[in-house]
C-alpha cells in the first residue's frame, strides 16, 4: 500500500505540476492547455487507482493505460523540438508512469478486470467522447482528435475519414478491451472451479 501510495503521489506531482505550466499565460493555448485528452484523464484516475483501489479507476486505468495510452506513445502527436523540451518530457514521462500504473496495477497488486470492469469503461468512454465532441463543435478545438485526425501519422489514418472513423474507433477499441478481458475472466472462473483462491477483486 505504501507503494502505491508513493506511486500515486509521483505521478500526480508531476502530472499536476505540467498541467499548471500548460495553463501559464505563456504556455495558455484554449485548444490544448485544458485537461481533455484522454490522457490527461488518465493519469488523474491512474492516481486514484493506486491510492485507493476503487474498482471503477482500476478499470479505467486497465483499460486506457494499456491500449489508448500505448497507441498514443506509438505514434506520439507533438510539436515540440525533442528532447529536453518541457513539452516532450511532458508527454513521455505521463505516459509511461500510466502505462507502468495500469501495470502494477494488474500484475503486481493482483488486481484484474472483468466484464463489470469493461462495462464501466465503455460507458465512461462514450460520456467522454459525446462531452468533448459537444466541446470541440462549441469552441473550434480537436481534443482527443474527436473532430479531425492528428497531422501527425496515427492509425485512425486506416479508420476511413471524419466522423466514420469514430464509430470504427469505437468498435475496435471494444473489440481490443473485451480480448484483454476474456484471459482474466477465464482464469477466475478456473480458480474458482479448482478450489484455489481467487484473484483479488476490486472495491
Amino acid at each position: 500500500m505504501a507503494f502505491a501510495r508513493g506511486f500515486a503521489c509521483v505521478l500526480g506531482v508531476f502530472a499536476l505540476a505540467m498541467q499548471v505550466y500548460r495553463l501559464l499565460p505563456s504556455q495558455w493555448n484554449i485548444g490544448d492547455s485544458l485537461p481533455l485528452h484522454l490522457s490527461d484523464l488518465a493519469w488523474i484516475v491512474a492516481v486514484y487507482a493506486l491510492w485507493s483501489r476503487r474498482r471503477w479507476a482500476c478499470s479505467l486505468t486497465y483499460y486506457w493505460g494499456l491500449t489508448l495510452n500505448t497507441q498514443a506513445m506509438l505514434t506520439p502527436a507533438l510539436d515540440s523540438p525533442g528532447f529536453p523540451h518541457v513539452d516532450f518530457l511532458d508527454f513521455w514521462v505521463q505516459h509511461t508512469l500510466v502505462l507502468w500504473a495500469a501495470i502494477y496495477l494488474t500484475w503486481g497488486l493482483g488486481i484484474r478486470p472483468d466484464w463489470r470492469s469493461y462495462a464501466t469503461t465503455a460507458s465512461a468512454t462514450v460520456a467522454w467522447v459525446l462531452v468533448v465532441l459537444g466541446f470541440n463543435t462549441l469552441t473550434g478545438t480537436n481534443y482527443g482528435f474527436l473532430n479531425a485526425k492528428p497531422a501527425n501519422p496515427s492509425l485512425l489514418d486506416l479508420l476511413g475519414p471524419w466522423p466514420w472513423y469514430l464509430g470504427v474507433e469505437l468498435a475496435v477499441g471494444l473489440a481490443a478491451w473485451a480480448l484483454i478481458t476474456w484471459p482474466w475472466t477465464r482464469t477466475a472462473r478456473s480458480t474458482a472451479a479448482g478450489g484455489g483462491a481467487l484473484t483479488q477483486r476490486w472495491r
